[in-house]
């Protein structure tokens, strides 16, 4: 059966995607979707590299309002520092250590500080163990360094990494 639907829940979201797309219900159109849905996660899964393996549903819930939060709340700070003035910007390259090993955890990470408002991630280090971010605005690129690995990388580890335990 998995061969088969190798992705039932991406199979139903493309199909309802497909909906919404051409604005319209009808038995054709529905059939169509789960056909889409069905064939593209087909399709393409000899692509993907790893399976996802979500570790704590709880945290990706939590993680997600933290980054909806930090978007709406880069975003009005962006403005008020653009409307004071550049003069008064204090632009920053911080570089930040990963304790993520994962590629989908650092691409996560590296994808979640460019969506955020006032910060870009500009370069991964070839072994994958620092990240180095453009800020906007800092006065304490240590804090800043501390707030990524707060209320980013550590979820993020709890999401999707195994946790050591000593035996």
């Amino acid at each position: 059966m998995r061969r088969l639907l190798p992705h039932p829940l991406l199979t139903l979201t493309l199909a309802i995607l497909w909906l919404l797309l051409v604005n319209q219900f009808s038995a054709g159109h529905l059939v169509l979707g789960l056909l889409l849905g069905w064939l593209i996660p087909l399709l393409t899964s000899a692509f993907w590299p790893e399976h996802v393996r979500i570790r704590h549903t709880g945290v990706l819930l939590h993680y997600l309002a933290v980054f909806v939060y930090d978007i709406v709340r880069g975003s009005f700070q962006v403005a008020w520092l653009i409307l004071k003035g550049p003069a008064r910007l204090k632009p920053a390259f911080v570089v930040v250590p990963l304790e993520l090993r994962t590629d989908l955890g650092i691409s996560l990470l590296a994808n979640t500080i460019s969506l955020t408002p006032g910060t870009v991630s500009s370069r991964l280090s070839a072994d994958k163990r620092t990240l180095v971010v453009h800020t906007l605005n800092t006065d304490d690129p240590e804090a800043l360094v501390a707030e990524i690995k707060q209320r980013y990388e550590m979820p993020l580890k709890k999401i999707f990494e195994e946790e050591d335990r000593a035996c």
